[in-house]
């Protein structure tokens, strides 16, 4: 858990409000509270465990209350010598087990949601349109902004 995390949920417990930052400080002293190792660990067991990208792995770090920039050097260091087309590859080839890539990429809706899915995942638009190319013979006429779907 965060220090952000562990602040919400004490200010909604804690009978005083001064008490606190004193119980934080004293986790953070024992040890039990450190927001750069639970960053490191958070975005690590994302990429292994559910394979995410890393905007995905940012945007949740930004949802558990830890600042930005220990965010982002946490996703640099988890995520460096990575290839993203590789993580891409796998997380559709796990995504999409039960189906043949060829077959179900070929119709413009299916490639739409796979897009679709990459990006939620945190996969950037360009690695993914181009491994899902691989898969599809109509694809090379698509291009991202005709996936997205619209901010109405």
């Amino acid at each position: 858990m965060s220090s952000g995390e562990m602040r919400q949920k004490l200010r909604l417990k804690a009978l005083n409000p001064e008490d606190i930052e004193v119980v934080l400080a004293k986790l953070t002293e024992y040890g039990a509270l450190n927001d750069t190792r639970y960053a490191e660990a958070y975005a690590s067991a994302r990429k292994e465990n559910q394979g995410f990208g890393q905007q995905r792995v940012m945007r949740d770090l930004n949802k558990k209350r830890i600042s930005s920039e220990m965010a982002k050097v946490a996703v640099a260091t988890t995520f460096s010598g990575t290839d993203e087309i590789a993580l891409i590859e796998d997380y559709l080839a796990r995504k999409f087990r039960s189906k043949n890539l060829h077959e179900f990429l070929s119709e413009q809706k299916n490639f739409a949601s796979a897009f679709r899915r990459l990006r939620t995942a945190g996969y950037s638009a360009g690695n993914s349109l181009k491994v899902l190319r691989r898969y599809s013979t109509h694809a090379e006429n698509v291009d991202e902004d005709s996936l997205e779907p619209s901010p109405d």
